[in-house]
Order: structure tokens, then C-alpha cells, then sequence
């Protein structure tokens, strides 16, 4: 199966997320500074979001694009991937009407923790389809950066019910980690 279709599609839902985001924030609502910073919080969340799904955007391409097969199983993880993605709007406004609060701080940590293990199964399925010696399975290796991200957004959730400044600054380390594209698969596909 060819994964043309899988790449324009999943091309798509990352527009309309990107876009759905940006929708999404408020103007302000006077026309001085002060206005202005009263939508700071938000405006960041939404710079962390744009970064997160351009990181996950990013390497989802390099991904692919060191895949020389597909099949149904990819297509469900990509799938799987993209419905957690879809839910960075969701927890931007929730954060944006409640504030830098635990509930919503926490919930934005579980979507890019369930992103996370999505974009790692999908991985999986690419590795199943093409094989364990495929150019993606040996770049990988044992996918140390993956595995760090992940712990670092578990261990997010729960701080945020302590300190939800703590959750965020854990949140814009992973993004800082993965802002450049995984190396590992570009030096894999030369």
C-alpha cells in the first residue's frame, strides 16, 4: 500500500488543527498594552501548542518519509495519533476559560502524553510493516529521546496538582528537546 494518501490526509488534519487553534483565541478586548497582556497566557499556550504540533508534524514526516511500506495497522495508528492531536484546541481554550489551573494543566499533559505513545505506536506499525532492519527500525535504535519525553510529560500530570507552572515548564522542555527533527532518521534515509 502506498502512503501518498496517509501523508496528504494527515497533511490536512494538521492544517485544521493548527488552524482550529488559532481560531480559537480571543481578541483583546481594549486597544492598549493592557489589553494585550491580559491575553498572554493563552497566546502562550497557543506558541507551546503551534511548536508541540509543528514538532509532531515535523517528525511525522521524516517518519514516513524513512517508511517504505504501509498497512491498516499504520493507518489506525496514524489515526490514533491524529484524534489525540486533535485535542490540543480542546485543552488550549479549557486552559484559556479556567486559567493556569491543575485540572486543565493536567489534561493538556495527558493529550501530548497520549500523543506521545501514539506517535510511538505508530512508529511500531512502520517498524512491523518494513521490518526490523528497515532504515526507521535502525534509526530508532532504542528511541531514548521518545522514552524521556514520555516521563517527562507522566511525571507532568500529577505536578500539575501541585504547581501547574512546574507542569508547563516540563511541557516546554520536551518541545525544546524535540524542536529540531529527529536527526537519527535523516541521517538514516540519506
Amino acid at each position: 500500500m502506498g502512503k501518498g494518501r496517509l501523508e496528504a490526509f494527515t497533511d490536512g488534519v494538521f492544517a485544521i488543527i493548527i488552524t482550529i487553534m488559532v481560531l480559537e483565541m480571543k481578541v483583546p478586548r481594549g486597544t492598549d498594552f493592557a489589553a494585550l497582556s491580559e491575553g498572554l497566557p493563552v497566546f502562550s499556550a497557543y506558541v507551546l501548542s503551534y511548536v508541540n504540533v509543528g514538532i509532531f508534524w515535523n517528525n511525522h514526516h521524516h517518519m514516513l518519509h524513512a517508511a517504505g511500506h504501509i498497512d491498516g495497522r499504520v493507518l489506525w495508528a496514524n489515526l490514533l495519533l491524529l484524534f489525540w492531536l486533535s485535542l490540543v484546541p480542546y485543552v488550549i481554550r479549557w486552559i484559556d476559560e479556567a486559567g493556569l489551573v491543575a485540572l486543565p494543566v493536567a489534561a493538556y499533559g495527558v493529550v501530548l502524553f497520549m500523543a506521545a505513545v501514539s506517535y510511538s505506536l505508530l512508529q511500531l506499525a512502520i517498524v512491523a510493516r518494513n521490518g526490523r532492519s528497515s532504515a526507521l527500525a535502525v534509526a530508532l535504535g532504542s528511541d531514548y529521546k521518545g522514552k524521556l519525553s514520555m516521563s517527562f510529560y507522566a511525571s507532568a500530570i500529577p505536578l500539575a496538582f501541585f504547581q501547574p507552572w512546574i507542569s508547563i515548564a516540563l511541557y516546554v522542555l520536551v518541545a525544546l528537546i524535540w524542536f529540531v527533527p529527529d536527526q537519527r532518521i535523516e541521517r538514516a534515509v540519506k
